[in-house]
């Protein structure tokens, strides 16, 4: 057999999937490394105790919420750089990437008080007194690492747009490392070190945030391939007209990355008046659905920085192209991790805890974990390549309905069964109750955003034609 007839040429479709996954799967490996962290968090303190376990849960839950929105403020910069990139404006990145880590010191500031205001809930939630005082505490120590969060975040996206993403993977694996170590020290008391618990976890984390942001720095410092946009090369002090365009663009980001995890997050302080059973195996189940989120996300990165330059460089017929290959990349994900989630439930729940109850809880969590990979994969694909056209608003809303609408009033429906409500179970249902209002309010979120990126895509081509 001849060359010629083992060898095919390559389609449009594998060549754009072979370029998404080049831009994506550093990108892949740190989001996984930092989430990596937090699974480091659960898993160590679930060796610990369920008391421990359940402070890092609910410390977590909170943490969570504001640094996910966080980081959907602050990913107004990859738009702005991927569109800046496709139209060959090289000059423009500079001032947009410091002017983006002025508002990540503003927004870091302001999440960091934020945090710290959100203990007081922990006293009105039916905590046991140690439990309350553990998490609150966990969340005062962790806060002092959201400014360098945020300004990370900052250089994150513009690093990234520039289709630089072997940093973020390299820097994002050390932060890693440091974690991992330092818990193990400081978790349980190595090397005649205090033995903290929970709150070694968050020195951890909250230490390795500095961390990453001096790695960063250094690295587009002395890495030629930032030369071109090297933004440190002047002094700009804060521009308000700019920010205020990164704020219109990324808080509608913010609002929906709030609107999803601040779902999940309430459902661990609603649960929480179950016991420590059930916040526990809510919060392993979240953290490893966390942990597998990473890799459509990271798609999706991908897909927003190839649509916004295909869009700089005026070819929406192209955006429109990448927009669907990035969407089928993730669907396929989605159909492969619900499969493994199935198969592999005990396996992830012994993982996480020895505690016999907590795994048996967690197992069936798992299996609705798997239900929504398909609907939570299409989701983030479709938003993300619906932001790569500068469009954030839509997004918001929708997400906005999916889970403020239909799953957590469902959620509240079927897992507390309040007595008021005519329609609400005999008995509440607990966590298991707000995971099956969760896989319903993810399909709303994936089959309107699918819709919305097919109207957006199909206009924006025509109109160019």
């Amino acid at each position: 057999m001849n060359d010629t007839a083992i060898t095919r040429p390559a389609t449009p479709v594998r060549t754009e999937i072979a370029t998404l996954w080049k831009l994506s799967w550093p990108m892949l490996v740190g989001q996984l490394a930092t989430v990596g962290m937090g699974v480091a968090d659960v898993a160590m303190t679930g060796h610990v105790n369920a008391k421990e376990l359940a402070a890092v849960s609910l410390g977590a839950s909170v943490w969570s919420i504001v640094l996910v929105t966080v980081m959907g403020t602050m990913m107004a910069i990859n738009t702005v750089v991927a569109h800046e990139i496709g139209g060959a404006r090289y000059d423009k990145i500079p001032h947009s990437v410091r002017q983006s880590l002025w508002k990540g010191l503003f927004i870091g500031l302001i999440a960091c008080a934020f945090a710290n205001l959100c203990t007081l809930l922990f006293d009105h939630i039916g905590l046991e007194r140690d439990v309350a005082d553990r998490a609150s505490t966990f969340l005062h120590v962790i806060s002092v690492g959201m400014p360098a969060f945020a300004c990370y975040r900052a250089l994150y996206g513009y690093t990234t747009s520039i289709n630089q993403t072997k940093p973020v993977m390299m820097i994002a694996i050390f932060g890693l490392l440091y974690n991992v170590v330092l818990n193990w020290l400081l978790v349980f008391g190595h090397f005649g070190l205090p033995r903290l618990g929970a709150i070694g976890c968050a020195v951890s984390t909250a230490s390795g945030m500095w961390l990453m942001l001096g790695a960063m720095l250094w690295w587009i410092r002395t890495a030629p391939a930032y030369r071109m946009t090297y933004p440190f090369a002047q002094w700009d002090g804060p521009d308000w007209e700019e920010i205020g365009a990164m704020l219109k663009l990324g808080i509608p980001i913010g609002i929906t990355y709030f609107a999803e995890v601040s779902a999940f997050g309430l459902i661990s302080l609603l649960v929480a008046r179950f016991g420590v059973v059930q916040v526990s195996a809510h919060q392993i189940a979240l953290n490893f659905v966390s942990l597998v989120f990473m890799v459509p996300l990271s798609f999706g990165i991908g897909v927003l920085t190839r649509v916004g330059q295909a869009m700089g460089e005026g070819n929406p017929q192209r955006a429109r192209f990448v927009a669907w290959v990035g969407v089928g990349m993730c669907i396929a994900f989605g159909f492969l991790s619900a499969a493994f989630i199935s198969v592999f439930r005990w396996e992830i729940a012994r993982a996480y805890t020895s505690d016999p109850a907590v795994q048996a809880t967690t197992v069936t969590l798992l299996l609705f974990a798997a239900l929504f990979q398909l609907s939570d994969s299409t989701q983030v694909a479709a938003a993300s390549a619906i932001r790569g056209y500068k469009v954030t608003r839509p997004p918001m809303l929708i997400h906005m309905l999916a889970f403020w609408v239909f799953a957590l009033p469902l959620g509240c429906l079927l897992g507390l069964a309040p007595a008021w409500a005519p329609a609400a179970p005999a008995a509440p249902l607990a966590a298991k109750g707000f995971w099956i209002a969760l896989v319903i309010g993810l399909t709303v979120a994936a089959v309107l955003l699918t819709w919305f990126l097919a109207r957006l895509s199909a206009h924006k081509a025509a109109s160019n034609s």
